[in-house]
């Protein structure tokens, strides 16, 4: 059996749950194969690894990867940019974005 590639449609499913999560792309790395039973694990420099499943779809399994990622200590982002949209100030300047709760 052929391994199973992820495709642009994977990685926008998965990008749309930590884009929420106001957890920066570079600190996500995604496996380019498919394995089961697909896997979520913050390691020791920071980083996000996320392997997605073979038998499951991406669909289903970022439902679980938004689930364990707020258990990691990872919160809804105001703003997916990082950037304040109140027009009331005079400029804008990037916010260091949400932190993950330590436990």
């Amino acid at each position: 059996m052929a391994e199973e590639l992820i495709g642009m449609e994977d990685m926008e499913a998965i990008f749309e749950v930590t884009d929420a999560l106001g957890i920066h792309r570079e600190s996500v790395r995604v496996e380019l194969t498919k394995e089961d039973p697909g896997s979520i694990q913050r390691v020791a420099d920071g980083m996000v690894e996320i392997t997605l499943p073979v038998n499951e779809s991406a669909e289903v399994f970022c439902r679980k990867l938004r689930i364990d990622l707020e258990a990691m200590g990872f919160e809804p982002a105001d703003n997916v940019l990082g950037y304040d949209d109140d027009d009331d100030e005079e400029e804008s300047r990037p916010s260091s974005g949400p932190r993950p709760r330590l436990t």
